[in-house]
C-alpha cells in the first residue's frame, strides 16, 4: 500500500497550538511598546508646545500666552497671525497626535494678556494608545498621573497641580 504525503490533521492541530502560545506571549508586549512610544511621542508633543507658548508670548506680548491649540498652530500654508501663528504643526493643531488626545488653557482675563497656561495630554483609549496622563505648565515643569481610573480626557489645570513631577 502507497502511503501519501502530507501532514495529518494533529500535526496541524499541534503547529497551531504553539503559533497561538508565541502570540499570547508576543501581543502583551507590543502593546506594551506602543504605548511607551505614544506615551514618549506625547512628552515630546508637549515640550514642543510649551516652546510654542514661550514664542507665542515673545511674539504677542499684549495677549500673554495662548489660550488654544487653534492659536499655536495653523495650515500648512500659514500666515503668522495672533488667531494661528504658525508654531506648531497641523496635526497637533487638530488636538490629537499618536494615540494622545492634547489641550491648552491659559488664564486669559477679558482684558490683558494671559500670564499661565497648562497644556494636558490623556490617551485616546486608555490602555490601548496609552496609560498615563501628562500636563505642564508656564514654569516648564512637566507631570504625570498613572492614571488608574483610565480616564481620557486631559486633566484640568486643578488636577494638573496635583500631578508628579518628571524626573
Amino acid at each position: 500500500m502507497h502511503r501519501e504525503r502530507g501532514f495529518t490533521l494533529i500535526e496541524l492541530v499541534i503547529v497551531l497550538g504553539i503559533i497561538l502560545v508565541i502570540a499570547a506571549i508576543a501581543i502583551p508586549s507590543v502593546i506594551g511598546a506602543k504605548i511607551k512610544a505614544n506615551e514618549t511621542s506625547a512628552i515630546a508633543a508637549i515640550k514642543t508646545i510649551e516652546t510654542a507658548q514661550a514664542s507665542y508670548e515673545t511674539t504677542y506680548p499684549t495677549l500673554g500666552y495662548a489660550s488654544s491649540l487653534a492659536e499655536l498652530g495653523g495650515p500648512d500654508s500659514c500666515k503668522p497671525a495672533p488667531e494661528n501663528a504658525c508654531l506648531i504643526d497641523e496635526v497637533l493643531t487638530d488636538g490629537e497626535k499618536s494615540g494622545y488626545v492634547f489641550t491648552v488653557v491659559s488664564n486669559r482675563p477679558a482684558r490683558g494678556a494671559a500670564t499661565s497656561y497648562v497644556v494636558a495630554a490623556a490617551p485616546l483609549n486608555y490602555n490601548r494608545t496609552g496609560a498615563r496622563r501628562f500636563c505642564a505648565t508656564e514654569k516648564n515643569l512637566m507631570r504625570w498621573d498613572a492614571n488608574t481610573e483610565g480616564s481620557t480626557t486631559p486633566p484640568t489645570p486643578e488636577e494638573c497641580a496635583h500631578f508628579q513631577p518628571m524626573r
